[in-house]
């Protein structure tokens, strides 16, 4: 296993091993690694009904040397596949930094797109109710200015399935553009400083193009990420 996997590894079976629902946080990788759980029981030489129940919260949470068992089967999958998950994530593992991430978080449950929404005291732009894994609060001005492609891609962090939030925006025009040519979509765009009726026809179109769950906040930064922070896990 080389670096990146075993940081990921111990990534996974930390947030685990601390999860008020171990179950569910094991369910959220094994789909970040798209790994079905007949493929996942197969590995392990357990009935799927196993994998089920474990995440399903309806056996007793598995052991911490079970837990690594597990992490260890999405990774010989993922290796089995040329690494197609963890290479995704390899510059975050190594302890990627860049001035334009104003806060980032992976959720150890998923969250609603609209009570998202109403934690962060937004309005709808266009409503498609998504599943939220995390977030990633971004300097929308710095973001368009000094992001390559590979570099907007790294926003996402451990999964596409979060929200994005764009501080600074006059209109959102700009932030949705880049998501419109992005290869990875996600589940939610955030657009700060702006009441929905302010947010641009072209974005709120790209929005609905692409089924992105469209939000706008006037709700100050500081008080968004302490709002995010205590009531998503």
């Amino acid at each position: 296993m080389d670096s990146a996997a075993k940081a990921l590894a111990d990534k996974i079976s930390g947030e685990v091993v601390f999860a008020e629902n171990p179950g569910k946080t094991l369910k959220k990788w094994r789909l970040i690694f798209e790994v079905s759980q007949k493929e996942l029981a197969a590995k392990l030489n357990v009935s799927p009904s196993v994998i089920s129940d474990y995440e399903g919260d309806r056996r007793k949470s598995p052991g911490i040397a079970f837990v690594r068992k597990i992490i260890e089967a999405l990774l010989d999958i993922d290796r089995e596949r040329g690494y197609r998950t963890v290479s995704k994530y390899r510059d975050l593992i190594d302890g990627f930094q860049i001035d334009v991430i104003l806060d980032m978080k992976e959720y150890d449950e998923p969250v609603i797109s609209s009570k998202f929404r109403d934690i962060i005291d937004g309005e709808d732009v266009t409503n498609y109710e998504k599943l939220v894994n995390g977030h990633t609060i971004v300097d929308s001005l710095k973001a368009i200015v000094s992001l390559n492609s590979y570099d907007f891609y790294r926003l996402y962090g451990f999964t596409t399935e979060r929200a994005l939030i764009f501080t600074k925006v006059s209109t959102g025009r700009s932030p949705m553009v880049a998501v419109r040519v992005a290869n990875l979509k996600p589940a939610v765009v955030v657009l700060h400083s702006l009441k929905a009726s302010q947010v641009d026809k072209i974005a709120a179109k790209i929005a609905d193009i692409e089924k992105i769950h469209l939000i706008a906040t006037e709700m100050p930064v500081e008080d968004m990420v302490k709002a995010l922070r205590r009531y998503v896990r």
